[in-house]
């Protein structure tokens, strides 16, 4: 709403409710109409309507007040708090299983199905960060190495009680 220009309308010249619902869509939206006896003498008749028209319609979403609700939340410096923290903690997760991990899609049916796939990857995506973690701390390769298989048994056999046992699901 920061490039929206409002003109101030005396009340004789506003434009009457016409209708709630919009059958094509089946939302709910004011439409909005002026006559052509209200747009007649208007000042700003010329850039509103244009050359051909002989009335202004617009619609509106019923729920219009819920919206700029929202948006002055978002724009307080609690919700920009929160979407800094979002950005950095939750977002960058999902753009590395997209972008570098391969889940474009979930190929699976039905919500617990992609529950499943959502949860093996991840635990794939925390095991590369684990393993990343882990890689600094060891000064060997044998002793990194020895300890890398030791974690992929461990995680195997979750993976696989996991996966026996779809109550956990």
């Amino acid at each position: 709403m920061k490039n929206m220009i409002i003109i101030s309308v005396p009340r004789e010249r506003s434009s009457p409710l016409k209708k709630v619902s919009d059958s094509r869509t089946e939302t709910l939206k004011k439409e909005y109409r002026g006559s052509t006896y209200q747009c007649r003498d208007c000042p700003i008749k010329a850039s509103c309507l244009g050359k051909t028209a002989k009335e202004k319609k617009f619609s509106v979403t019923y729920f219009r007040e819920e919206y700029e609700r929202n948006i002055e939340r978002v724009n307080s410096p609690q919700g920009r708090y929160m979407k800094g923290k979002r950005q950095s903690t939750v977002e960058p997760v999902f753009g590395t299983l997209t972008q570098f991990m391969g889940l474009r899609k979930i190929n699976t049916i039905g919500i617990a199905q992609a529950n499943k796939v959502m949860h093996l990857s991840a635990m794939a995506y925390n095991l590369k960060k684990y393993l990343k973690f882990t890689q600094k701390l060891t000064k060997s390769s044998a002793k990194a190495l020895a300890f890398l298989f030791n974690k992929i048994k461990g995680f195997q056999n979750l993976i696989n009680l996991y996966l026996s046992h779809p109550e956990y699901c």
